[in-house]
């Protein structure tokens, strides 16, 4: 792709310089307005915007001066006029979307700003994976930043992945147009005991002037936290509460609080703001995972904006969390985030500062949405066959391959159990007794089988455990090839014959999410691209999403965001207890641990 960067600041100062000086007319002028100010934490009523080449030239009560025979005139009528949101930690593919239709699901929603990680699609094609969302998010009438990934394998020989990030891939996408920093340093133990890959990829990261991107999974906030710090990540989206946020921010770091499909970390941190008074510059809103149903039905980062409003922030501290806050610290204050002479002109039209109605979005200083429609185009890469051809088990599946095998002799055992926790991404370590049955261990009540299935190199390997919490009842299973972070195949079920019929289909399509009962297909979401996305419409994807989820509570689920919880059952960097090709992971230890132990 040939790509055109935006003309910078320098780039076009003389224009800028000479309409707030009256001398040259504004392609663009809203008039009359509430100027939010998102450095002085003010709002102040009756300003105007002047904008020329995509950058604000002019604000202030009247721009009159600014305007020519061919300035195009929109009238705020007294309405608010915000900074563009930003989102300083997400992930793309959690949409199921490519980066095109992403953008095109949340611009209407004020989004002008992203700071993504592809690490999803890094586990499965590498760093041509990268390379390809990384061209096609330049490609967009937004912002859409890229972090290098960092960890993949997120957790070295706990995991295989289809390919491994190096530091070298590191070093070379430093120098990429739109590389904006390192991807979240998910191997917290790896920077602690100082392994030299990570380091060397930190290294090449800050060498370049990069921001490095932290996830600190751990409840520990003694010595180890000290280590993970001092060895460079500048920010985390891992905490959980109030404790977590105030220890990031007083060790220098910027703790980003999410709010996003299954995640709801934002209320039990943002009291270090609204009761213990910490400085607000130091936090950050994003949302990490959205998927295409909330994206569409519930909004982007004007929902986390209006669920701090919710939690008692101040609506303008709430917006300088999602906006100043996340562009300082990724060093482009001067050029996004607020709006002020020489920023790209990314400005939302909003009649209400607290329920935050998105009316209308110009992104670099063009009409992207308005009303809550899409205005703008969003192209599209030309994404080739490799990327399309991602799913790969060796062979057909049978129940066989999903049998769990009972110690000789044995009537009963103990089995090492996955315990979902509803809106968060923790997991339990849980154990249960369970029947023997024709000399396979049986699930029963609550706890089902979980599979993965391996699809990157065509080994045949399925690994075999059990998880609580879903409440599937019946003869089902759901299957996925969105299964972070190595993007294996995950397979939950309570019937071995669903769970190969399940896993045979995504093969049979190259990738997705579907769910079978009693040998019929309730639901499928086909993900084409790398096994993680479409580049369907938006609307459409979530339409299919929004059937697996009826699909799920047929089965007995009843959990919120229960896809979000399944596709994570493989993440073996956050504890307590995970699936992965080489086994079950006790994250807590990071070790491999036995799934059957003897009864007391």
């Amino acid at each position: 792709m040939e790509f055109t960067p935006f003309p910078s600041w320098p780039d076009t100062a003389p224009r800028l310089i000479a309409v707030a000086a009256g001398r040259q007319a504004a392609d663009l002028v809203v008039r009359r307005g509430i100027w939010v100010n998102v450095h002085s934490r003010e709002a102040l009523p009756d300003h105007d915007i002047a904008i020329v080449d995509g950058r604000i030239a002019y604000v202030g009560p009247d721009a009159s001066h600014c305007v020519g025979p061919n300035t195009r005139i929109i009238e705020a009528e007294g309405r608010y006029m915000l900074p563009g949101l930003c989102d300083g930690h997400m992930h793309i593919e959690s949409g199921m979307l490519t980066p095109a239709e992403f953008a095109g699901a949340v611009i209407p929603h004020g989004t002008t700003s992203m700071f993504t990680d592809p690490h999803e699609i890094a586990n499965v094609l590498g760093l041509d994976g990268v390379r390809m969302m990384h061209d096609e998010a330049l490609m967009q009438p937004v912002n859409i930043f890229t972090q290098m990934p960092s960890c993949a394998p997120s957790a070295p020989g706990l995991e295989t992945t289809g390919y491994e990030i190096t530091p070298e891939d590191v070093a070379e996408a430093m120098n990429w147009p739109g590389i904006i920093g390192l991807g979240e340093m998910m191997n917290f133990p790896g920077v602690i005991h100082g392994d030299p890959k990570m380091l060397a990829e930190i290294a090449a990261t800050q060498r370049a002037g990069k921001t490095v991107g932290g996830h600190y999974a751990s409840p520990d906030l003694g010595p180890d936290f000290a280590a993970y710090v001092a060895g460079g990540p500048a920010d985390d989206h891992e905490g959980t509460c109030e404790a977590d946020s105030i220890a990031r921010v007083r060790q220098g770091m910027r703790s980003m609080m999410r709010l996003g499909s299954a995640w709801y970390d934002v209320e039990s941190q943002i009291t270090a703001i609204t009761e213990k008074g910490l400085d607000s510059r130091n936090f950050i809103l994003c949302t990490d995972d959205c998927h295409s149903g909330t994206l569409i039905n519930d909004g982007h980062m004007n929902r986390v904006v209006r669920h701090a409003i919710s939690c008692g922030c101040d609506p303008l501290v709430a917006l300088q969390m999602a906006t100043i806050n996340t562009a300082t610290h990724f060093g482009l204050e001067r050029d996004i985030g607020s709006i002020t002479p020489g920023r790209r002109a990314d400005i939302i039209l909003s009649s209400d500062l607290k329920d935050l109605p998105i009316e209308l979005v110009i992104a670099r200083g063009q009409i992207v949405a308005e009303d809550g429609k899409i205005t703008a185009d969003c192209p599209h890469l030309n994404w080739p066959a490799a990327a399309r051809n991602t799913v790969h088990l060796g062979h057909a599946l049978t129940s066989a391959d999903f049998q769990i095998e009972a110690p000789k002799g044995a009537n009963r055992v103990q089995a090492n159990v996955i315990g979902v926790v509803e809106n968060q991404a923790p997991t339990k370590a849980l154990k249960a007794e369970l029947p023997i049955i024709g000399g396979l261990v049986e699930a029963e009540g609550e706890v089902c089988q979980i599979a993965l299935v391996e699809r990157h190199r065509a080994t045949g390997g399925v690994t075999n455990a059990f998880v609580s919490g879903f409440g599937y009842q019946g003869r089902m299973a759901m299957a996925s090839t969105v299964a972070h972070d190595s993007h294996h195949m995950i397979v939950v079920g309570t019937d071995r014959e669903q769970m190969a019929l399940a896993a045979n289909r995504l093969a049979e399509i190259g990738g997705g999410i579907t769910i079978f009962r009693d040998g019929e297909e309730l639901a499928l979401v086909e993900l084409p691209i790398a096994g993680l996305m479409s580049d369907s419409p938006a609307a459409e994807v979530a339409a299919k999403a929004e059937q697996m989820v009826r699909a799920m509570q047929a089965c007995g689920c009843k959990l919120n965001n229960a896809y979000m919880q399944h596709s994570l059952l493989a993440l073996v960097v956050i504890p307590e207890l995970r699936i992965s090709d080489v086994g079950l992971v006790d994250v807590r230890k990071f070790e491999k641990i036995d799934l059957l132990e003897p009864l007391a």
